[in-house]
């Protein structure tokens, strides 16, 4: 099959790899109909990969049909249109029943395409592990693209703002405007927040999270703006979606006293120079860490499938499997308006 390979810094290849096959009687093999890049596929695009691997197929958000399962597979069959979970688990074990993959007591929690231990979605098809539990039909009244949005990007804004304890009449201020963000910005309004504040450095993507109801600011002056636009107060809640550490600085200078900031954007530095005597004194909550997919979905698809969410609108870019390369560097570059990267094989 054809796939997009890492091969190290800014060298991404479509070539051919060895086709999926059934590992365990538990797996299912899907044929992939679209996937998209993430953010944290860049990571590894720019060379600060999760292994020291080469040559592993890199994705990890997909939607397609199921082509072959394993004799203990029972929820899918064959031709079914699935959804697949950015992040997997055993699919047995109590935390993964519950949809908390990353807590599965058998540590069998993992990602799509950081290495060959589990190669990605960016191909022309994958292996699901424990796919009852890893891939999901696709549910009536949620698209294509809903559906692969629900695979990570979706769910980690929805689980940045939960993380963020947004809430009815709160203030939020979302920093990193890229597809996370400005979905968390949408669903900071969803969850009721009064104000939301969007800030980036790139105009035009300012001006969408203004379309969705935002403040749009520029981080150089987001800090005095905030301060005078609640008379002293800041934000209660701080989506951080870029994962640097200018940008987790900025969200702790964001936050007012007993704010909460949710940090999703990935962060691969080894250490942080973190305030604790402002976060002591203004009592903050500080959460950091990856979603884990399943537990979002019984939130996320009965607002999809009541046209509260529409996350569809972030996808600016469908390009064939095969311009995978220059659709990581538009990505990466932001250019001609580069958002939401989706391929089709």
């Amino acid at each position: 099959m054809k796939a997009l390979r890492y091969f190290g810094e800014r060298d991404i290849r479509y070539e051919s790899m060895d086709d999926p096959r059934l590992q365990d009687d538990r797996d299912a093999v899907i044929k992939v109909d679209r996937c998209a890049i993430c953010g944290s596929d860049l990571h590894i695009y720019h060379g600060h990969g999760y292994s020291e691997d080469l040559g592993f197929c890199v994705g990890h958000e997909a939607v397609g049909e199921v082509m072959e399962i394993g004799r203990s597979v029972r929820s899918l069959k064959v031709g079914d249109k699935v959804m697949i979970s950015g992040a997997v688990g055993c699919g047995a074990c109590p935390p993964c029943l519950a949809g908390v993959v990353n807590k599965c007591d058998r540590n069998a929690s993992g990602f799509f395409g950081l290495s060959h231990a589990l190669e990605g979605c960016q191909a022309e098809a994958v292996r699901v592990p424990a796919a009852d539990f890893n891939a999901r039909i696709i549910p009536e009244g949620v698209s294509t693209d809903q559906a692969l949005l629900l695979t990570d990007s979706l769910a980690t804004a929805w689980f940045g703002c939960r993380n963020g304890d947004v809430a009815s009449g709160k203030t939020v201020a979302v920093v990193g405007l890229g597809p996370i963000g400005l979905m968390a910005v949408e669903c900071a309004f969803v969850m009721g927040a009064a104000r939301v504040f969007a800030i980036d450095l790139v105009p035009e993507r300012r001006a969408l999270a203004e379309g969705l109801g935002a403040t749009a600011l520029g981080p150089e002056a987001a800090v005095e703006i905030i301060r005078e636009a609640t008379h002293g107060k800041m934000a209660d809640s701080v989506i951080e979606a870029v994962g640097a550490d200018v940008t987790i600085d900025l969200s702790l200078r964001l936050a007012g006293r007993r704010g909460t900031v949710s940090v999703i954007g990935v962060n691969q530095d080894r250490t942080f120079d973190f305030p604790m005597s402002r976060a002591f004194g203004l009592g903050l909550t500080f959460r950091i860490g990856t979603c884990s997919v399943p537990e979002e979905w019984p939130h996320l698809i009965p607002l999809l499938q009541a046209g509260r969410l529409h996350p569809e609108k972030f996808i600016s870019h469908v390009m064939p499997l095969s311009a995978g390369e220059e659709a990581y560097a538009l990505f990466s570059a932001r250019d001609k308006g580069a958002l939401k990267m989706v391929l089709a094989p």
